[in-house]
Order: C-alpha cells, then sequence, then structure tokens
C-alpha cells in the first residue's frame, strides 16, 4: 500500500494510542518509526509497531512516562526515560545538547531506563543539522556473545555518528557492532526469508540461514574480535556509566515478556567552534571533497538521505500485512 508520510505517522499514532500510550509519546514514537521506513530501515520502521504496542499493553513500557531532565554538571544532562520509549527522552536530549554545547563546548546526554534507540543516525543527523558534531551509542538485550563464547552478553551496541557540511547533507555514520542489525534478521523472520551464513550462529555457535534459528542463538560480531571488543566499549559507555541495564539483564524487545528493559544511551555533542580557531566548516568539506573524488565513493549517510527526500515527494511502499497488522491492534 502506498502511503504519504503524515499518513503513514497518523497510522502509527492511532495504533499506538489504541494500546495505552500517549498522545504526545504516540506522535514521537510515530515520527521516528516512520522516518525509519522513509531512509529505507524497515526492519527498524513499521514492523515494530505491534511490539512497540504490545509493551505497552502488557505495562512492559510505560506509555505515558515523562522523561525527566536533570543537570548534575555545566556540561551533563542525565535523563530518565522512566520505562517508556525512547524517542521521547531523544528528543528531549535534541532539544537541550545543542544549547549546552554552545555554552560550553562540549555537552553529553546520559539516558536510562530507556527502549529501543531505533536508527540512530537520524538522531545524530539531527545535532549536525544544528551545525554540531554528534557521537551517540546506545546497548540492546543480549544478542551477541564475546568473542569465543556462545553465550550472548552484549547487543548488538549500535554506534552514531554525524558531522556537518557547509551547502550539504551532513555526514552520517551508523553501524551496528554485529554484522547486521538484529531487525533485520527479525523481519526475516516476518516474512520466512533465509539469512545470508555470516549474519549469526545458531545455539551451538554454528553459522546459520534460518532468522528464527538466528533468534535464539547469537549474532556475529563486525570484525569479528574486534567488533566484540567495540561492543563492550558500548557496553560500558551506554548502560556501566549510566545506571542502566546491561544487555545481559535485559529483557527482550521483540516480545512483551518479563520487565522493562531499561536499556541506555550516550550522547556525545561537540561544538567545532571549540576544537579550532580554523573554519572547521570547510575544513570538513575539504575531506569530503577528496573522499568523493572517486566516482565509485558516497560519502556515509547518502543513501537514506536520498531515501527520505524520496518518500517526503512521494510516500512509501509498506507491505499491505504490516498496514492491517497495525489497524488490527
Amino acid at each position: 500500500m502506498h502511503l504519504s508520510l503524515a499518513e503513514a505517522e497518523t497510522l502509527v499514532v492511532e495504533a499506538l494510542q489504541r494500546s495505552s500510550v500517549s498522545a504526545d509519546n504516540a506522535r514521537s514514537v510515530a515520527v521516528a518509526l516512520v522516518a525509519a521506513e522513509a531512509a529505507g530501515q524497515s526492519g527498524h520502521g513499521l514492523r515494530r509497531v505491534l511490539a512497540y504496542a504490545g509493551h505497552a499493553k502488557a505495562g512492559k513500557t510505560d506509555g505515558f512516562a515523562v522523561p525527566q531532565m536533570s543537570r548534575p554538571f555545566p556540561a551533563v544532562l542525565r535523563i530518565d526515560a522512566g520505562h517508556g520509549y525512547a524517542y521521547p527522552a531523544l528528543d528531549l536530549a535534541v532539544g537541550e545538547l545543542p544549547i549546552i554545547a554552545r555554552e560550553q563546548g562540549i555537552a553529553l546526554a546520559a539516558i536510562s531506563r530507556s527502549h529501543h534507540a531505533g536508527v540512530m543516525g537520524l538522531t545524530v543527523e539531527r545535532f549536525a543539522d544544528q551545525g554540531l558534531v554528534a557521537l551517540m551509542v546506545a546497548n540492546a538485550p543480549a544478542s551477541m556473545a564475546p568473542w569465543g563464547g556462545k553465550t550472548p552478553v552484549f547487543g548488538t551496541n549500535p554506534i552514531a555518528f554525524a558531522a556537518p557540511l557547509p551547502d550539504d547533507d551532513p555526514i552520517v555514520i551508523d553501524l551496528a557492532l554485529s554484522k547486521v542489525a538484529r531487525g533485520k534478521v527479525m523481519a526475516a523472520r516476518q516474512t520466512g526469508a533465509s539469512i545470508p551464513a555470516d549474519w549469526a550462529f545458531d545455539r551451538e555457535g554454528r553459522p546459520t540461514t534460518n532468522a528464527e534459528e538466528a533468534l535464539a542463538g547469537t549474532m556475529i560480531p563486525a570484525g569479528d574480535s574486534k567488533g566484540a571488543a567495540l561492543a563492550l566499549m558500548v557496553e560500558i559507555l551506554a548502560a556501566g556509566l549510566t545506571g542502566a541495564n546491561y544487555a545481559f539483564e535485559a529483557s527482550s524487545l521483540f516480545d512483551d515478556k518479563g520487565a522493562p528493559p531499561g536499556l541506555g544511551h550516550t550522547i556525545i555533542a561537540i561544538n567545532p567552534a571549540a576544537m579550532s580557531v580554523a573554519d572547521t566548516a570547510q575544513r570538513l568539506a575539504l575531506l569530503a571533497s577528496e573522499i568523493t573524488q572517486d566516482p565509485n565513493v558516497r560519502l556515509p549517510g547518502r543513501r537514506g538521505q536520498t531515501s527520505r527526500r524520496e518518500a517526503i515527494a512521494n510516500g512509501i511502499l509498506v507491505e499491505d500485512e504490516v498496514i492491517e497488522a497495525i489497524k488490527g491492534l
């Protein structure tokens, strides 16, 4: 079915409000999920609505939570998401951190008791659109073993980064520390599709092409042992320092069983003016120009930005079964 972005947002808002979610929170979630869909990230888009709604109905997520903010140090925000969805807390950080970064040169938000962080490239890009450089890390429920092990300890633990360019879209880097985001495996399970053999291990530590076995097993780290080491780094930054649940303490994002996941996110926003007396914008433009001199090279983030522009102009195509399932909530 073809939908405009506004129609898709309305569909999600109405479904979530029928599922014990406040109007403000439903709107925040809908904007984020539809933006993910528009960016070509369907595993983090409308397919998540059923799980999100189920969490609110079961009380695993507080659909009426209002994130609470404190400022214990001049450049630091602590944001308690209150076991609600991540997006209202992220919206709060996007609204407040730029003010502090311009005052202090750098600002950090430590977010705890949160939920699925979604497509983090979309969050850091909102800082770059305001002229800031941003880095974000988040942990996720355990799905990846330390290198050489079989027991999940880390999540796919994504890292996202964005930097502004003069008169151009920002550079946006967004990557899970597994070879692929776990949402892609979930999407394959929902459609009955097989997955490449280098995405995941089954319970016995063997590569699998079966999405169901993959979700019951562990994700393969990007870069093998290096990816596992980076996942540990993210676990410390996103959970160890914020007081959030570690990945192995967090409940699943894919069902409505158990306690709230209580995940953590850390965002660092940097004011480029604080870093150099030179024209930072032109320095970054020089680097981007050198990279793209090769006609086969595209700056990170361009595919999603192009997809979003096309979606704004022409809307999005969503599988009929996904729309019917959302309507049926």
